[in-house]
């Protein structure tokens, strides 16, 4: 007789790969979509250089709008991810949490865009003009269009995924698997570890690594004053 508890576990890993093929079936649909307007994503993101970028070999075209076109992509699958993983885990949750955790999905896609426009709008220019003013006395600055791009997504992208922190510590909170004693112990370490982040994210200057360093810092501590107001208003509903 088979163990029905090994049967349980082949049937969530089945519908695990469902999901995972779902979203990667979103990603490549989302890129390819991308990639039809990817010239005029270009031409938008490009447009405050001041020279037209250069390219160092054939492929190197393609390569920047395939990188544009991913981080579109990216943007766009994530609710859809965020989605399927709610459907994933819901068997597990009761009814209050399946619809408090419902909410989730569109703070996480608010949130990531946020990221990026923080990351676009306010720490890329300045990083930029720093460097360019670094540059200007002994230097003549020409881009490459990788290079270029390669250090905007380091801008930008790793901004998008860091501002889930809040979100996903609200989630984490729910599901009991986090509370605000538990963060707020292990702030020092969380710290550590942002600072280990921030630095690697980011160009090899100091300014660069305080621009990631504090915002990092304050969604740590807006995290743990989330997780903190979620898990007083669980224990409020566990004693009526």
């Amino acid at each position: 007789m088979k163990d029905p508890n090994d049967q349980n576990l082949i049937g969530h890993l089945e519908e695990l790969r469902a999901r995972l093929i779902r979203t990667l079936v979103a990603f490549i649909v989302a890129m390819a979509a991308a990639f039809l307007y990817v010239k005029e994503i270009y031409a938008w993101l490009s447009r405050d250089v001041g020279q037209k970028l250069v390219l160092l070999g054939p492929s190197d075209v393609i390569w920047v709008y395939m990188m544009i076109a991913g981080v579109v992509a990216i943007a766009v699958t994530l609710p859809i991810a965020a989605f399927q993983t709610w459907k994933f885990v819901t068997p597990a949750m009761g009814e209050q949490t399946k619809r408090s955790a419902l909410l989730f999905i569109p703070a996480i896609s608010l949130l990531f865009v946020i990221g990026l426009c923080f990351g676009y709008f306010v720490l890329f220019p300045m990083v930029l003009h720093f460097m360019n003013a670094m540059a200007t006395d002994s230097f003549e600055t020409l881009y490459t269009a990788q290079k270029y791009f390669t250090f905007m997504i380091h801008m930008t992208v790793p901004f998008g995924l860091l501002f889930e922190m809040p979100a996903i510590v609200m989630f984490l909170t729910k599901l009991g698997i986090l509370n605000p004693y538990r963060l707020a112990k292990a702030r020092k370490l969380a710290y550590f570890t942002l600072v280990i982040i921030a630095v690697t994210i980011t160009p090899p200057d100091i300014l660069s690594d305080i621009i990631v360093i504090v915002p990092l810092f304050l969604l740590y501590e807006i995290s743990i004053s989330i997780s903190k107001f979620v898990y007083r208003k669980q224990l409020k509903l566990q004693e009526v």
